[in-house]
């Protein structure tokens, strides 16, 4: 018997359609995917199960968990469920918790507003589910505030707090996209082991194939609002009777055409790099202690050579980032570009700063929302002596939107009228619109979903056959690195333990640790006879 039965879901928002007549179950102890791109109605779905639609929303035909149909509810009864009876993980932690609360409050605060137990029992409960969720008060106090607390580990706090009241139906949506590896890893084995030791329902909200197929038990595959093939995992991805499928397959699967290095002369060079930060005090006259984030790096990156750079959060990528770019100074070594130090006499080089641009995870939180694209774009002339103005800065808007596959009209719109791959196109246009030397890409595609993904990384391989591009690309997702890169660095606790050609690292790797990352990935099999039969309850 399902515990969850959706039938014939229609939701409009002020007259739009949203979803189009969709049903699906799920029973206790089944892990039920939902996936496809961004807008395809995956997160709508889920908030209407949990009755968190916006105003204008209209809703017809039925959401019935456990023999309830919470489309007939009214707000203080989904109050009751929300927390108790159905857990919520959201994608983004940090914005999912209170920074200015302990975790050990917020996690206690869902027990306290059911009544579920008075305060002491409350706090011990709390300790319980956090020490279920991999961190044991002895070693994470519950006094931790969000900030003080990694990505990995703030997701297991929201699970917690999802998980608190031994809820029976848990909905993740994309709980695990902007984690690293081992750390998504982990989680996985989480929620996996929640769902199969509480007899939970798990409600997996992704767009990652891989995760899906090693996970689920059934899949629902979501276009426009319309499920378009369902059933259990194994037989969806063997089958694949809808063409959408079959693209979204190819898609998790897409290696971009990088064609041959044109590799040159050194142009960046990176030698016995050292990174401290102070630490706290250990007592009133102590000394104060230092903690090294990157310990004597080197590295060369040759004028034309695609590299990658990949690791756990904290080892060391973003500070050696901001060193390459010339925002945090040193305290060993020396960072040149093409010859020239990227940090001289206790300042950033703006000559050479000029000649570097980044392109960030988050295309639409690097845009200020008020100025049109054409104003964004141009953002790096600031660093020129003689920026371009009039016809030539128009001349050189409407090339940088063209290179990226963009028309020249786009310029007179705003940032929020545009998708998120076409807002990443943007941001790239952004890079190229002063003809860098070197462009780092930090997690540029970690945000997007399959198809958008590999569009982007087509664009990015075009572009470096066209420009002849040198760039850093920085991520977690290890088959992205494979696609996009010659040569890949692999950094742990601020080294760098393997440095070798792409096809190398991921043919043969040499250290544990790169071993460790590769069998921590989600992979899809390539015989998908092999994938795992359905839940019993199927």
């Amino acid at each position: 018997m399902s515990l969850l039965d959706i039938r014939n879901l229609s939701l409009s928002i002020h007259g739009k359609p949203i979803l189009r007549g969709i049903s699906l179950r799920i029973a206790e102890g089944e892990i039920a995917a939902l996936t496809g791109e961004s807008g395809s109605g995956k997160s709508m779905t889920a908030f209407a199960t949990l009755g968190l639609l916006p105003k204008g929303a209209k809703a017809t035909g039925s959401i019935t968990f456990d023999g309830t149909n919470l489309l007939t509810l009214a707000e203080p009864q989904m109050c009751d469920l929300r927390g108790r009876e159905i857990g919520m993980v959201f994608q983004e932690p940090m914005t999912a918790l209170n920074p200015v609360q302990t975790i050990g409050a917020q996690v206690m605060e869902t027990i306290l507003i059911h009544k579920a137990m008075p305060r002491d029992k409350a706090e011990a409960r709390t300790r319980a589910v956090l020490k279920r969720v991999g961190l044991p008060p002895d070693h994470v106090p519950l006094s931790r505030y969000p900030h003080e607390l990694s990505g990995g580990q703030r997701q297991r706090v929201v699970i917690a707090m999802a998980i608190a009241l031994r809820p029976r139906l848990l909905i993740a949506d994309e709980p695990t996209t902007a984690l690293d590896v081992t750390t998504q890893a982990q989680i996985l084995d989480l929620l996996r082991g929640l769902a199969r030791e509480e007899n939970m329902a798990l409600m997996m909200i992704t767009h990652d194939l891989a995760v899906v197929s090693d996970m689920a038990d059934t899949l629902n595959v979501m276009r426009h609002g319309d499920i378009v093939e369902s059933g259990p995992t194994g037989d969806v991805l063997r089958q694949m009777r809808h063409p959408y499928t079959r693209q979204l397959l190819a898609a998790s699967r897409h290696q971009a055409n990088l064609g041959a290095a044109k590799a040159d002369a050194p142009l960046l060079s990176v030698q016995g790099v050292s990174r401290d930060y102070p630490m706290p005090r250990l007592s009133l006259f102590g000394p104060r202690p230092t903690f090294r984030a990157v310990k004597r790096v080197s590295f060369d990156i040759r004028r034309g050579e695609r590299v990658g750079l990949v690791g756990e959060s904290g080892c060391g990528k973003s500070t050696l980032t901001r060193a390459i770019l010339g925002l945090e100074p040193v305290q060993e070594g020396q960072i040149t570009l093409d010859g020239h130090p990227v940090w001289q006499d206790g300042h950033p080089n703006l000559k050479v700063r000029r000649k570097m641009q980044v392109v960030f995870q988050d295309p639409y939180g690097s845009f200020n929302p008020r100025h049109k694209v054409g104003r964004l774009i141009t953002e790096p002339f600031h660093l020129l002596p003689d920026p371009p103005t009039g016809t030539a800065r128009d001349r050189a808007i409407a090339e940088a939107l063209t290179a990226v596959g963009l028309s020249p009209e786009d310029a007179g719109k705003h940032i929020h009228a545009f998708s998120g791959g076409q807002r990443q196109r943007i941001a790239i246009a952004r890079a190229l619109i002063i003809k860098p030397e070197l462009i780092v890409f930090d997690e540029a595609v970690s945000a997007l979903d399959v198809r958008v993904r590999a569009q982007i990384l087509d664009l990015m391989a075009d572009l470096s056959r066209a420009y002849g591009l040198t760039y850093l690309f920085i991520s977690h997702d290890l088959s992205v690195v494979r696609s996009i890169t010659d040569r890949v660095m692999v950094m742990r606790a601020g080294e760098i333990v393997e440095d070798r050609a792409t096809k190398d690292i991921f043919d043969a790797p040499n250290h544990a640790y790169t071993r460790s990352l590769i069998a921590a990935a989600p992979q899809l099999p390539d015989d998908l006879e092999a994938l795992n039969a359905p839940h019993p309850a199927l």
